[in-house]
């Protein structure tokens, strides 16, 4: 099983005045495309009992993602309203404040967690806001030491909430040395370290840990590479956009689900890791971009299924 921890909040996508409320959040969206993949996925969420909660937690059992690690909590829902342009992009506005993602304590996380799970996914704003950062940062720390599962980053940055560059900068980095497998967006990068090559970065993060750093490059595809992982580029689909709310974490859903399928997951975790074949893991990011690229042809954070992808990967 793969658990994904995070926030799970409601998105109210729209233009024009108009917004419909959709079941989203990164992590909660990976663990979703997880599952529509087939892989046994479980969310490790602090849910609230209103009414969007309620939407959240039906949404999980229609995808048959687990809640067993789930936590009830008394706060209000998160609301993010994600804001389109004409092309579909989406910039967003969040109401988080004292809402339920964030109020992690110690106790709500399994130590150590069950030996069904092989693996780990985070990041996003559970990382970054607190008090519940510090909380889940010990957490992973711990899990790390461990040695036990392999843990997953996404650090999919939202400077409205955390616009302090430098110390988002600095909270990263620490996260990153306690990675497996990073994936993130050529775009945060660019936010995190202006001025500076993508390649520069990444060289340098692959230096800190991850045994393999996978960045997305929007509409231009994406490249993995590792310490000892050669350079990987793959293109993206053209499609029509709808919109490209999600796509991001649909891309790192399919990631993951690829490489759990190639049983390549467990060895990004060994002290000297795996080396994937050139020619998996062209596969692995293709099938990955294509799932992002599929999430953006409809509205709001809708990943693809495994038929779905069949159908157009050859």
């Amino acid at each position: 099983m793969i658990t994904v921890i995070g926030e799970a909040l409601v998105d109210l996508v729209g233009e024009g005045g108009t917004f419909q409320a959709k079941p989203g959040g990164s992590p909660f969206n990976v663990a979703v495309g997880l599952a529509r993949l087939d892989v046994p996925s479980a969310l490790l969420a602090r849910l609230s009992g209103d009414s969007f909660g309620a939407q959240l937690r039906r949404h999980l059992d229609d995808n048959d993602v687990s809640t067993q690690y789930a936590v009830s909590a008394s706060e209000p829902t998160t609301l993010a309203f994600a804001l389109l342009d004409e092309h579909g992009t989406a910039s967003y506005e969040f109401y988080a404040t004292g809402t339920a993602d964030w109020q992690w304590t110690a106790r709500e996380l399994p130590d150590p967690l069950p030996a069904e799970v092989t693996a780990v996914h985070t990041g996003s704003l559970a990382l970054a806001l607190e008090p519940g950062a510090s909380v889940l940062e010990e957490f992973l720390a711990r899990e790390h030491k461990r040695g036990q599962v392999t843990i997953s980053l996404d650090p999919n940055i939202r400077p409205l909430l955390s616009p302090d560059r430098a110390a988002t900068r600095e909270r990263v980095e620490t996260q990153v040395t306690r990675a497996h497998l990073v994936k993130v967006s050529a775009e945060d990068l660019g936010w995190l370290y202006p001025g500076e090559a993508v390649d520069d970065v990444v060289r340098r993060w692959c230096t800190r840990g991850p045994a393999l750093v996978v960045v997305t490059l929007g509409a231009d595809g994406a490249f993995a590479v590792g310490p000892e992982q050669a350079r990987v580029d793959v293109g993206a689909p053209v499609v029509p956009v709808v919109d490209t709310v999600g796509a991001g974490d649909a891309f790192t859903a399919a990631l993951l689900a690829g490489l759990h399928e190639h049983d390549l997951l467990t060895g990004l975790r060994r002290p000297r890791p795996e080396v994937i074949s050139e020619g998996v893991l062209h596969e692995v990011l293709t099938r990955s971009a294509t799932a992002a690229a599929l999430t953006c042809t409809r509205p709001g954070a809708d990943p693809p299924t495994t038929r779905e992808l069949a159908e157009v990967i050859l």
